[in-house]
């Protein structure tokens, strides 16, 4: 089971509406592993008392947005909630620019290739096309969470970030407690100074795939990240020589791709 988090609070000064918030908060909590949850589950994963769970998962599934399976007594996300990610993919300018690019580029090198934005302490993807040993191309579902600390995505993204922000998470990740946290940190501060020199990290967080990242901040949009990855046991060294050249130039392109859609 998942660590328990308690509810995130907006930043201060912010203008909101607590029921609002309180009732995404519940939506968040679904996700990959946790398709059916009932309200105790809800009230463990947000930190909300039982009573207020139970009220807006009533109201949630009034509304549509929850499915209440009676027999289990539990809900899982209702029909509004798809309508609303394709509304997300179809509407965007950025991924219409940068999806066929990405897919050109994922064919023409035999590597995966994705977009990824930042969620909290995550990244989540976008858009992403892999390119498997049988020549064949497999896309892998939008909105797939990937750790923020560990990746190339996620430090890259850490990079863009001003110091507040960038303390903030930092000191979030050291307190999951992670094993070897003093290299774990060092590793992302040598990311985030290769961006600032060069324009993109690497890292190899898995066994033998390498993955390279760059962030890309296009006016009127979120900060998101290009990043391409291969499986290998060719060092980091040697797939950086080979891929950042095309990683930098394909950001340039999806640059300009979305500025000649926007105007």
């Amino acid at each position: 089971m998942p660590d328990s988090k308690p509810i995130h609070k907006p930043r201060r000064g912010a203008v909101s509406n607590r029921s609002l918030e309180r009732g995404l908060e519940l939506l968040r909590a679904f996700g990959p592993g946790a398709t059916l949850l009932g309200n105790g589950d809800l009230v463990e994963r947000t930190g909300l008392p039982k009573a207020t769970v139970s009220r807006l998962t009533q109201t949630l599934a009034a509304a549509g947005y929850l499915e209440h399976d009676v027999g289990r007594k539990a809900y899982r996300l209702g029909v509004p909630v798809l309508s609303l990610s394709h509304a997300m993919r179809s509407g965007s300018t950025l991924l219409q620019a940068a999806a066929p690019l990405i897919r050109e580029i994922a064919q023409r090198h035999h590597i995966n290739a994705g977009l990824a934005a930042a969620d909290r302490e995550e990244m989540v993807y976008l858009e992403s096309v892999r390119y498997n040993q049988r020549v064949s191309l497999r896309n892998i579902v939008s909105g797939q969470r990937v750790p923020m600390e560990l990746t190339s995505l996620g430090r890259a993204y850490l990079a863009t970030l001003e110091q507040k922000a960038f303390d903030v998470l930092m000191l979030s990740f050291e307190q999951r407690g992670r094993t070897g946290w003093a290299r774990l940190r060092a590793e992302i501060l040598s990311a985030v100074a290769s961006v600032h020199e060069h324009g993109y990290c690497a890292a190899s967080w898995q066994p033998e795939v390498v993955a390279l990242a760059t962030p890309l901040l296009i006016p009127g949009h979120a900060c998101v990240v290009l990043n391409f990855s291969v499986r290998t046991t060719d060092p980091v060294q040697a797939v950086t020589r080979e891929l950042s050249g095309p990683l930098l130039a394909l950001g340039d392109q999806i640059l300009a791709a979305v500025e000649k859609i926007e105007g």
